[in-house]
């Protein structure tokens, strides 16, 4: 998988936000926000392929959290992201 390109991550105040640029005008309808772990995980992986492997070393490796427990918040953060259509 791959962020789909237009697509950037936003940080306002202590809210980190996803936003579709280079449209003209901001749909604000297609902002999705995330939490500070699923911003570090999006800065990972921005330029880059990735898969739940991928999340999982990451999240394992930066957080206090055993690996079954980080493969399934991968699966979940992908999940969210392909239903939010922000990768591909």
């Amino acid at each position: 998988m791959k962020i789909k390109k237009g697509f950037t991550l936003h940080q306002v105040g202590d809210e980190y936000i996803i936003m579709q640029s280079g449209t003209g005008n901001v749909d604000f309808s297609n902002i999705i926000s995330l939490n500070p772990t699923a911003a570090r995980l999006w800065k990972s992986v921005e330029g880059k392929e990735f898969d739940v492997k991928m999340l999982t070393i990451y999240l394992t490796e930066h957080y206090e959290v055993e690996a079954d427990t980080a493969a399934c918040d991968a699966r979940q953060v992908i999940k969210d992201w392909l239903k939010a259509g922000i990768i591909e």
